[in-house]
């Protein structure tokens, strides 16, 4: 792929940027330079290499949900300022 002026424009419109000619020219350079070891990678071979699924061998450990600390119905009503067993009382919301 070629990097040139046409295709730095595009970008840059593409990504809502304003850049300079200087900043042009040093993305192009960059941009040559990602090419460029994409390219050296290509040279490797790989037929031996099996595909990464997971970065890291680490599974999520989870635990099992448990009732712990339970309160009551009174217990939770207790400081209620107003109550309608077993439900708060509340004013009305519309």
């Amino acid at each position: 792929m070629q990097i040139d002026r046409d295709l730095i424009l595009k970008l840059e419109n593409l990504a809502k940027l304003e850049l300079s000619d200087s900043e042009r020219e040093r993305l192009g350079a960059d941009l040559t330079n990602i090419l460029s070891m994409v390219e050296k990678l290509k040279e490797l071979d790989t037929t031996q290499v099996e595909p990464l699924v997971y970065i890291s061998e680490a599974e999520n450990m989870l635990r099992e949900d448990e009732i712990a600390r339970q309160v009551t119905n009174d217990q939770a009503l207790s400081n209620a300022p107003e109550k309608q067993v077993p439900y708060f009382k509340v004013p009305k919301v519309i």
